[in-house]
């Protein structure tokens, strides 16, 4: 039987819960669901007009999602673990550490950064945690909080408005969070309003300054050095923002269907994952004050939509999650060569997080994949279950707490169940030993498309 450890620590105060939960995770399946993904197309990632996915709603919904807020804390959250044998050797060390909820919205972005967490949802808060416990947040003018990096004391919160919001921690009171700006700038757009050479077309019979996202930012993402913010759109490009002086430097034409995902690695490569089911990788060369990106070479294309991307921390991986529920990996040393597949979830992949030589998978079948790659092949390690709405982002920090000679990693998993959940997981835990979690070696997919010197990349430069 699986142990539960008794639950302490709870507080409420404001719709807020946290709790902890120290029963260690036996490897768990995921329950069969009626939630018809394919009906919502932001369950993808893809373009979708409403703000509001999932709403928990009665019985006959689609979706059949549950609000995880009820009467009291110890029956909010009801965590179910089948263990898939009663071998005591099946005990994972990754374990659930607690929830925040707070009855507002569904999560759609998060960031972690030392012992503060930003969650970002479909209501116009972001939401600060510190050690578990919710500090002061900041309000957006907008809705929908799509993405949210973090720089230092700077924040950006890419928006379903096409913006980027700028906020700053004060030097006096690190509870306090300012907005000093927006991308781009006020002066800036009206300069380039100007001139009728900065108009491009956005849609049939629409033209719209180049200098500004015409639809909702799905990404952010920063170069390496922190000097480069990127972002991505539903409008099919990605733009490149100078951060010292908020300048837009670049946009880009880079997908037929929406930028779902963007992610810049070393050595100035930049890999876009989009709706129209392809992985573009761009190459950066600093041309004067400016930069110009340019197309490298395809690797992914397919029906499918691609709707995440993610590259590990030495930038030798490259992993794509798809709409179909797979994810797709390349080697940087091979010359991105197509590495295979990791199958482990039954619907789409939604997010992607790596930490370490820890891979961790977020889909719409509310689990979250956790695998570890060891030489050219990937295990799985755990699937953690506990959310009762489709995984929409993740975020890894690292413990501090971990023993001598133990790699530990704290998870953060926001949800359409408008929850967050906490997970310890380790590098040392043991492989599941559950045949529906596989890794598999490429087998009819080309290891890289041929460089499409053809394909049209439509650039504006500031």
């Amino acid at each position: 039987m699986l142990k539960k450890g008794s639950k302490r620590g709870s507080s409420s105060r404001g719709g807020r819960i946290f709790y902890e939960e120290n029963s260690l995770l036996k490897f768990s399946r995921i329950k069969k669901t009626n939630l018809a993904a394919d009906n919502d197309d932001d369950f993808f990632n893809t373009r979708n007009s409403q703000d509001q996915v999932v709403t928990p709603s009665n019985s006959s919904s689609p979706y059949n999602i549950v609000s995880p807020v009820e009467k009291s804390p110890r029956s909010s959250q009801r965590i179910t673990n089948i263990p898939f044998e009663d071998n005591d050797d099946n005990f994972s060390p990754n374990v659930l550490m607690g929830s925040l909820v707070r009855e507002e919205g569904h999560i759609y972005s998060l960031a972690a950064s030392g012992d503060l967490l930003y969650t970002g949802s479909d209501s116009k808060n972001i939401r600060v945690w510190k050690n578990q416990k919710e500090f002061p947040g900041f309000k957006s003018n907008s809705g929908l909080v799509k993405a949210i990096v973090i720089s230092g004391a700077t924040i950006f919160t890419g928006h379903q408005d096409g913006k980027i919001r700028v906020w700053k921690v004060s030097s006096k009171d690190p509870s306090i969070h300012k907005r000093v700006g927006t991308l781009p700038t006020m002066r800036d757009y009206f300069n380039n309003s100007m001139k009728t050479s900065n108009y491009i077309e956005v849609k049939r019979h629409k033209n719209a300054v180049w200098y500004k996202h015409s639809d909702a930012i799905s990404c952010l993402s920063l170069s390496e050095d922190k000097t480069f913010l990127y972002s991505s759109s539903w409008d099919k490009t990605f733009k490149v923002w100078r951060i010292s002086n908020s300048r837009c430097l670049e946009s880009v034409i880079s997908h037929d269907d929406a930028v779902n995902s963007i992610v810049a690695g070393n050595d100035g490569l930049v890999f876009t994952g989009s709706a129209d089911g392809t992985v573009k990788v761009w190459r950066r060369e600093l041309q004067g004050t400016g930069t110009k990106h340019f197309f490298s070479q395809t690797l992914l294309k397919q029906e499918c939509a691609v709707t995440a991307v993610a590259v590990n921390p030495n930038a030798t991986v490259v992993y794509c999650g798809s709409s179909d529920g797979l994810v797709n990996f390349w080697e940087r040393e091979k010359h991105m060569s197509h590495g295979g597949v990791l199958r482990g979830h039954k619907l789409a992949i939604l997010c992607l997080v790596t930490a370490g030589s820890l891979l961790f998978s977020g889909s719409a079948d509310m689990g979250i994949c956790v695998w570890r790659r060891m030489g050219n092949d990937h295990i799985c390690l755990s699937l953690l279950a506990g959310h009762k709405g489709p995984v929409k982002c993740l975020a890894a920090e690292k413990d501090h707490e971990s023993v001598p000679n133990e790699r530990r990693w704290i998870l953060y998993s926001g949800s359409l169940d408008k929850s967050v959940k906490m997970w310890r997981v380790s590098e040392n835990a043991p492989p599941m030993a559950w045949r529906g979690c596989a890794s598999s070696a490429p087998t009819s997919m080309p290891s890289s498309l041929p460089a499409a010197t053809s394909f049209p990349a439509q650039t504006r430069n500031n």
